[in-house]
């Protein structure tokens, strides 16, 4: 089992308060998988193993999606020990589809409609 040195990729967005943060996420290897881990006030994430970089980060964002954070967005800050700076894009995330609407059965219309009021002309 070797370890190679782990990848930073910075992680922005929006948390569950609506605060904006950016926040690293260091990505260790062991063999040819990958994890990621990420740090944010009391939270912490650690994913499983995935057999990419990508697919770890795919994994942390699903995570942290369900947990409420939206806009999410990655960027590679250090690939073995050498700092990128801004060279590297951005990849976004989208946001999963809000929760459908529990749509109001025939019932519900039938007592709304029975007890609005009614104009007189």
């Amino acid at each position: 089992m070797t370890t190679t040195p782990p990848e930073t990729y910075q992680l922005a967005g929006l948390d569950p308060r609506e605060r904006g943060f950016s926040r690293p996420v260091e990505l260790m290897r062991e063999d040819r998988r990958c994890r990621a881990a990420w740090r944010y006030e009391a939270v912490h994430v650690v994913t499983d193993f995935a057999d990419s970089a990508e697919a770890a980060l795919r994994l942390l964002v699903a995570t942290l999606h369900g947990q409420g954070y939206r806009q999410l967005r990655t960027q590679a800050s250090f690939r073995q020990g050498t700092y990128l700076g801004s060279q590297e894009s951005w990849i976004e995330y989208p946001d999963p589809p809000p929760p459908a609407q529990p749509k109001t059965g025939l019932l519900t219309a039938l007592r709304s409609w029975f007890h609005r009021e009614h104009l007189v002309a």
